[in-house]
């Protein structure tokens, strides 16, 4: 597989030269035009993968409770860390799945696992697709962008600190925030503007919530709140530990996704609208033969960059998709610019960036 060092000057690029990108209008026509076949989403793979994935992750975090083996309780966990982080992964393809393609899948998803790790999909849903919007990407108005190659080496770990921090902040949001917003408007206000969003950008603030959607808020916060309040509870019955073992699995999980943002794009657009191909080449891709990536980029985001080009598309055909994008469009082209050999030199590349800018 040809990745970006292969390819001179293809990275490059100043903010300057990131704004003067045009379309690759061959690179974009290939993608629609080699994926029609493949456009469905497959409701057999979906729930089987999420239920063997919830089952999996569900069994490690009992055996982590209740073991009394350290190193059987350290192997449950790390089981329950890798297969949940799995199962809450589907919440990025809940965004993306058109009504009625995937009958109930929503529902069984919050039930099974997004309020248990207090992740309803309404915390995300109108939200990463504003991530997704031509003029948006990359901006002060992209709820998941900022320009980490540009802004000061200690924000690396800053951000991924924050992660771990994760689970207690929504203990608190579910548990404590929500059922006083219901007396406190003011504070309502500020909960949904500020703290109902899966997002990396301080300054984005979320609408209020209309329609349909308003009622799929409601119902979610609302076993997200009584949930939280029950983990709480549980203490005074049955002690500390499934609580404190819930919030370091969740909080292993929380991490890795983090680490995984980190290197889902070059984070190097310094606020100005850019265009599609832009965007697809500040994005990346890890394909084969890089093979812990399913692992830290689990249900297709390790095609993130191919994901940006076709959003639509189900996660199990973008492997496929890369196959035929690759095939068709050659090694030198635009479309191999985007592709990454793994996670520890993506890494490097974005600290090597922070320590060149000094956070400018």
């Amino acid at each position: 597989m040809t990745v970006h060092e292969n390819i001179p000057n293809m990275r490059s690029e100043t903010q300057q030269g990131k704004l003067a990108i045009a379309d690759d209008v061959a690179m974009l026509r290939a993608a629609v035009d080699l994926t029609r076949d493949i456009s469905a989403p497959d409701a057999r793979i979906y729930w089987s993968d999420f239920l063997v994935s919830a089952v999996l992750g569900y069994a490690g975090l009992a055996v982590a409770i209740v073991a009394q083996s350290l190193p059987l309780a350290l192997g449950g966990a790390l089981i329950a860390m890798l297969a949940l982080y799995r199962a809450s992964s589907f919440i990025h393809e809940l965004t993306h799945i058109r009504s009625g393609a995937l009958h109930g899948f929503r529902m069984g998803w919050n039930v099974l696992v997004g309020i248990p790790l207090l992740i309803p999909s309404f915390l995300y849903e109108n939200v990463h697709t504003l991530h997704h919007a031509r003029t948006r990407y990359g901006t002060v108005d992209d709820p998941e962008y900022l320009p980490l190659a540009l802004m000061k080496p200690w924000s690396l770990p800053v951000f991924l600190v924050v992660a771990m921090l994760a689970p207690v902040a929504l203990i608190l949001r579910f548990a404590v925030l929500a059922p006083l917003s219901l007396v406190v408007p003011s504070l309502r206000r500020m909960v949904v503007e500020r703290y109902s969003a899966l997002s990396i950008n301080p300054a984005f603030r979320r609408r209020q919530p209309e329609g349909a959607f308003r009622r799929q808020w409601l119902w979610q916060e609302t076993g997200a709140s009584i949930w939280a309040i029950v983990m709480l509870g549980s203490v005074m019955v049955i002690g500390w530990r499934p609580l404190l073992v819930w919030v370091a699995v969740f909080s292993g999980t929380a991490v890795l996704n983090q680490l995984r943002t980190l290197v889902a794009h070059l984070w190097e657009n310094e606020g100005g609208a850019i265009t599609v191909t832009a965007q697809y080449l500040d994005s990346v891709n890890v394909p084969p033969p890089a093979v812990l990536a399913p692992l830290w980029a689990p249900v297709g985001l390790r095609y993130h960059a191919l994901h940006h080009l076709l959003p639509s598309l189900p996660y199990h055909a973008l492997g496929e998709a890369h196959r035929r994008m690759t095939a068709s469009l050659g090694p030198q082209s635009t479309y191999q610019g985007a592709s990454y050999s793994g996670l520890v030199p993506l890494v490097a590349r974005l600290a090597r960036s922070t320590m060149r800018s000094g956070g400018g």
